[in-house]
């Protein structure tokens, strides 16, 4: 949605018949060809941010695109998304770092000036246990980045599968949990524009089915931990 956007990277089937990661290709389409259709810019947990980017909703009729448009080879589109997604969500890991830190700032500060029953919530034993829940989780999956990050240096895409479904799936339940508490922390004015708590967490929140939902990743890590333990059959 942004004004800036002049192409789209479309992915879609090319061969049905094919082996289950060589059916899609992706193509360049430029948006202002016949055909390309924006209808709709939509929103995220009621968050409309069409001014600066966002998602549209596209509908592509009877597009035609030369060879050329092309990325990488036909029928080689699941391998050029593969190829992205391991940094991708490296990347999406060290921003809900980011997020659940100035998120965890936010709520220690407020607890020093805030005072129900006469007593700062920064005294308040429940909130001393999320303070130190709130550092180990953040701690937890910061180590668990770097790992994934290193083993994507030394071992690649592939070496890393298993970190990288792991990342995908620890550090939005890590900021989520961190956020959530850090708005049980302000109370109603954690919900406002007052604090950018609420969209944090909107943001956090999705990160949990943008580039895959956490059941599939745990599925796909599942799946490799037990093949560590299957025998070979002897011959």
């Amino acid at each position: 949605m942004s004004p800036r956007c002049k192409v789209a990277i479309v992915m879609g089937k090319s061969d049905e018949g094919g082996e289950p990661h060589r059916q899609q290709s992706m193509v360049v389409v430029p948006l202002e060809i016949p055909g390309v259709i924006v209808q709709r810019s939509t929103s995220v947990f009621g968050y409309d941010d069409s001014g600066h980017g966002g998602h549209a909703e596209i509908v592509y009729r009877n597009v035609r695109v030369p060879r050329e448009n092309l990325l990488g080879e036909l029928h080689g589109g699941f391998a050029v998304a593969q190829a992205r997604l391991g940094p991708g969500r490296i990347h999406h890991a060290m921003r809900l770092i980011g997020m659940a830190e100035r998120a965890f700032e936010l709520m220690c500060q407020r607890s020093l000036v805030r005072f129900p029953f006469g007593r700062a919530i920064a005294e308040q034993g429940v909130f001393r246990d999320w303070v130190a829940d709130a550092r180990i989780r953040i701690e937890q999956v910061r180590l668990l980045v770097l790992k994934t990050a290193w083993l994507m240096d030394t071992v690649g895409n592939r070496g890393a599968a298993t970190e990288i479904s792991a990342i995908k799936v620890a550090a939005p339940a890590m900021a989520t949990w961190v956020i959530d508490h850090a708005i049980q922390v302000h109370g109603g004015m954690g919900f406002s524009q007052d604090t950018p708590l609420a969209e944090m967490y909107e943001q956090a929140r999705m990160l949990r089915i943008a580039d895959g939902p956490d059941e599939v990743h745990k599925m796909a890590l599942a799946r490799r931990e037990i093949n560590r333990f299957r025998v070979a059959p002897t011959t």
